[in-house]
């Protein structure tokens, strides 16, 4: 706990401009406060406990960490079938976040449920909409002047219905729900697939799109499939050029983008007590791109030590908040950290992996390009004060030499509290002395909000970056950039260098004197030896009376846009469904719903629709953006053949193959599909974020029980869905594919659709639904 006197002057500065880190035990040590910004809302420990134990009573077995927190949630403990893999858990989350983009339209769909207040403590956070061009004070001015509708229905949205709001520059989503709103045991809920980082902390984040959070805004069970539990054992520790990072890229190589579906990865064994909490958080936070419903870790001492240092702790509960002795894991990796070694992975994917020592011979080989043009530390995944510390050690030595970065070097600071530590501790202008430049706390090139100009669209080119996610496209909207995810301080070591061919652990620089020395391995402290600098106050709390507060969204406004009610079912079968796209491989939430510039548009749900699946692969003429329409034979963008559908009254169809939808929490994936007429998605199978928001909008999501008969369906075929009269759980629904000669063969189509899903379907979407349930 922090001393007496810190605590006295946080309480103190609590009567002034900004009160943060306010230990909760002051109020009473049987309950633990969720924030210091709530300290009304408390972490319910006892039930936690109580529904642990009975549903331990009732498995008879032991459990592991994130069974605890999951079944610790459930609403109904006592009779909810649990069978991991298959039964529906009805849960409770403890609170809701949202990043900006996403916020825009969950806070659209709950005015539109007709609610007055959140149920459950929740947060808006401005992050996702600040471009990266010449640095963080005048980016942050611009995004302010450009977005600044959108920021004013976000704050005023947050006021009026009790929502926290987290003002532009606070930083990125992730970082701040580590520093205030992740606690050991916590069942958090967040609209961006990378809330999974508060698993760094000890809690269960999970990351969904923004209906699901609307959900539990509205105090309705959130339902989620039981997840399997893959365990990671770790032993050994880490050294040397090896960083927590290397672990979550290293899981990435042996699980690929798809092998986490459907699993909580629970990370144990002696290995965890080498890494830091932050460095936990970052392991947790890329769990998403091996598609894991979450990744958690068990309460150590580095936890505790993080706690302390933000005011608060969680010792009382700490039995409950690790696995049971010889609890059962669907799948077990064992990795000892000892041997690992630094890793890159990429390009073009997150699991490619390999070892920094050969990914320059396998360039080579493959073609890739060797020179390295930019190199991008910060993001959500690493930007913690150990991490800029770690990448500061290795500015400083290359500095000692005469050099600075051959290649563009940027960072991002994840939050406020960050920049402010980094700039006092003298971080941020060591990295300046480097080279590099300081962008604004937010996501940036991460999330392809990057006004790059070193390069023209389609020049071959490779980046390095600490980032999560390097699909194509993904930074920068350059196809051919060829994008490499690794940790700080090899982004960094490698920036210095300027080609993919170094290997920091054994070749030599060459300083401005001629002579040649080696990089050692940087150090650096995992938390400040001083307190954070909190630097300027970012939050506006919601007033405890919002009778006053107005929320405006002019109707001709091109980025905000009220929702209508999508339509019902019609009680029949779908019959002669068009095909609009048949994609083939890799279709990622970027794919269907581009970002970059298109983030400007995630209130206005029929301005953001013509991106609709400009990004996928119409494997009639192996290009994007270019179906055939059905009725005039002409090629043309997806989504103007969508509208032409749609205007025509055709109901339409998207076929796609493994793990479609995979990549981030994007609703706008499922509202688009759904706002220009489709009907169904048939593919062999589904990331489980995105078939979850399929269902919330009414649309079907539907996998080939054969996977081999994806071959038997071509894009001038039409659909005939059968059995939804008897839509069932578990019970398959017919296909009948019509082929233009006359022909015509059966199909089998499986789903997870559980009774409640069904009635979302019935009533057009969970929203409708949750109305008719009001009336």
């Amino acid at each position: 706990m922090a001393p007496y006197s810190l605590l006295v002057t946080r309480l103190q500065k609590a009567l002034g401009v900004r009160q943060y880190h306010v230990a909760s035990v002051l109020c009473q040590r049987a309950k633990v406060a969720m924030s210091h910004f709530e300290p009304n809302e408390y972490i319910h420990y006892d039930l936690l406990e109580k529904n642990i134990n009975i549903v331990r009573k009732r498995l008879n077995r032991p459990l592991t960490l994130s069974e605890k927190i999951v079944y610790g949630h459930l609403d109904d403990p006592a009779s909810q079938e649990i069978e991991r893999g298959k039964s529906y858990l009805r849960l409770r989350p403890d609170r809701v976040a949202m990043q900006d983009a996403t916020a825009q339209m969950a806070m659209l769909q709950f005015i539109s449920s007709g609610l007055s207040k959140v149920a459950v403590p929740s947060t808006i956070h401005c992050d996702h909409l600040i471009e990266a061009q010449v640095g963080g004070e005048k980016d942050l001015r611009r995004a302010k002047d450009i977005n600044q509708e959108v920021y004013n229905f976000l704050a005023t949205a947050g006021a009026k219905y009790g929502v926290g709001f987290w003002k532009p520059g606070s930083g990125i989503i992730h970082q701040i729900i580590l520093e205030n709103y992740a606690y050991p045991g916590v069942l958090l809920i967040g609209t961006d697939s990378h809330t999974p980082n508060g698993g760094g902390l000890g809690g269960i984040c999970i990351g969904v799109g923004g209906a699901d959070a609307v959900d539990v805004m509205a105090g309705i069970p959130w339902e989620l499939k039981c997840p399997k539990v893959i365990g990671v054992k770790l032993t050994g520790s880490l050294s040397g050029w090896s960083s927590p990072k290397d672990v979550i890229l290293k899981v990435a190589g042996i699980l690929t983008v798809k092998g986490g579906t459907g699993a909580i990865v629970e990370y144990h064994g002696p290995g965890v007590d080498s890494i830091s909490c932050t460095g936990m958080a970052t392991i947790c936070n890329m769990g998403a791109e091996i598609g894991a419903t979450t990744s958690v870790f068990p309460y150590n001492h580095r936890m505790k030590k993080y706690l302390s240092k933000t005011g608060r702790e969680a010792d009382e509960f700490k039995d409950h908040l690790v696995p049971d002795p010889g609890c059962h894991y669907d799948q077990l990796i064992e990795i000892n950290l000892s041997e690992l070694k630094p890793h890159i992975n990429g390009p073009f994917t997150p699991d490619l992996a390999h070892p920094v020592a050969e990914v320059g011979k396998v360039a080579e080989k493959e073609g890739w390009p060797l020179d390295i043009r930019v190199g991008l530390i910060g993001s959500c995944t690493n930007s913690s004060y150990e991490d800029m510390g770690r990448s500061a050690a290795v500015a400083k030595q290359a500095l000692a030499h005469g050099l600075k970065c051959k290649s563009q070097f940027t960072i991002t600071p994840g939050s406020e509290q960050i920049r402010a530590t980094i700039e006092r501790d003298g971080y941020a202008q060591i990295l300046r002395d480097l080279g590099g430049i300081v962008l604004a706390n937010a996501c940036g090139p991460c999330i392809g909000q990057w006004d790059r100009k070193d390069i023209k669209k389609g020049e071959k080119n490779t980046i390095v970056t600490s980032y999560n996610r390097n699909f194509t496209g993904r930074n920068d909207a350059n196809p051919e950039t060829h994008a490499f995810v690794t940790s700080p301080e090899i982004v960094t070591a490698l920036a210095i260098a300027g080609t993919l061919k170094f290997n920091p652990e054994t070749d030599y620089l060459t300083g401005t004197d001629g002579k040649k020395f080696r990089l050692e391995a940087p150090d650096a402290d995992e938390l400040p030896k001083g307190e954070f600098d909190p630097g300027q106050d970012t939050y506006q709390h919601p007033p405890k009376d919002s009778s006053g507060q107005h929320v405006d969204v002019s109707p001709t406004s091109q980025r905000l846009q009220l929702l209508e009610p999508f339509d019902k079912w019609d009680g029949k079968d779908l019959e002669d469904l068009q095909i609009l796209i048949k994609v083939k491989g890799k279709c990622t939430t970027d794919h269907i719903s581009a970002a970059g510039p298109w983030l400007k548009f995630r209130g206005h749900l029929d301005n953001i629709s013509n991106n609709l699946l400009i990004g996928a692969i119409n494997i009639e003429n192996g290009k994007a953006n270019s179906v055939r329409n059905a009725v005039t034979q002409e090629f043309g963008p997806v989504p103007d053949t969508a509208r032409y559908y749609k205007k025509h009254g055709i109901r339409w169809v998207v076929i796609g193959d493994e793990n479609y939808g995979e990549g981030s929490s994007r609703e706008h994936a499922a509202l688009e599909p759904r706002h220009l007429g489709g009907r169904a998605i048939i593919t062999k199978s589904f990331a489980r974020i995105h078939e979850t928001n399929l269902k919330k909008q009414g649309l079907l999501p539907l996998t080939f029980a054969d996977p081999a008969d994806y071959n038997k369906i071509h894009p001038v075929d039409k659909l005939t869905i059968q059995g939804l009269k008897d839509f069932t759980p578990g019970k398959p629904l017919k296909c009948i594919i019509k082929h233009p000669n006359g022909t015509q063969e059966t199909i089998l189509l499986n789903h997870t659709f559980n009774e409640t899903q069904i009635e979302w379907f019935r009533a057009g979407s969970a929203l409708n639904r949750m109305k008719e349930l009001q009336q």
